[in-house]
């Protein structure tokens, strides 16, 4: 099932709706905040968004055409704001709906699965017009096809973890910037970096390994000695 993305602040109504999704076989990320929220988006393959616009750090409005600038997954307001100037904005700025609370979850589950499966079409489109084999990330030989969740060096598929395949998705998507442990943690995994760092230090060395299994060694992913990990690219 697809990977949704809640930005609700509102705890007893993003409990809802994650509690009504996962019960309906959906993976869910959950942010209280518009910064948390495009964190979450920005380290993993998010595939939909439930979004609020009375956000504590920022406006809904806002994040929705920060998120539409970079992609173009479906995007759904639940918000209790319901004047038909809202709505017309909203879905002005490329929202795909826009459900005013209170709301029923199951039409909100309908909703939400009628525009993934348009989504999903429009994709299928997509893809059949385009090159299959270009992938969304190249370097040197290194190709990482995002939806398809693949990794290749040259013509050898190299099999990775989720969280391999997120923490390499998210360095090689920031090419040359430095992360720090605690930085790629919490961006990864979601939590709290409470000595919890040996764990990224684990998954870089593992994912190192993998990459090597083909030769020439691998030597993107760089240690900035006493600062974290950098994806290396020459410019």
């Amino acid at each position: 099932m697809a990977h949704v993305l809640i930005i609700e602040d509102d705890s007893m109504i993003a409990a809802i709706e994650r509690d009504f999704l996962e019960a309906n076989g959906f993976e869910v990320s959950v942010a209280m905040t518009g910064k948390e929220g495009m964190k979450i988006f920005d380290s993993g393959t998010i595939e939909a968004v439930l979004l609020d616009i009375g956000l504590p750090d920022t406006d809904g409005f806002m994040l929705c055409r920060k998120l539409r600038d970079i992609s173009n997954v479906p995007i759904l307001f639940i918000t209790a704001r319901g004047s038909d100037d809202d709505k017309i904005k909203g879905l002005g700025l490329g929202a795909d709906d826009y459900i005013v609370k209170p709301f029923n979850p199951s039409e909100m589950m309908a909703r939400l699965k009628a525009h993934l499966e348009i989504h999903q079409r429009l994709l299928g489109v997509r893809l059949q017009d385009a090159d299959d084999n270009k992938p969304d990330i190249q370097v040197g030989d290194l190709r990482i096809f995002i939806k398809r969740h693949q990794v290749f060096r040259g013509k050898t598929e190299i099999n990775l973890t989720g969280k391999e395949f997120n923490l390499l998705l998210f360095l090689a998507r920031h090419p040359n910037q430095v992360f720090s442990k605690k930085y790629l943690f919490e961006m990864i995994w979601h939590l709290d970096a409470l000595g919890e760092l040996a764990t990224v230090t684990v998954h870089v060395n593992r994912l190192r390994d993998k990459l090597n299994e083909v030769q020439p060694e691998f030597t993107a992913i760089e240690t900035v000695w006493g600062n974290g990990y950098r994806f290396r690219v020459e410019e």
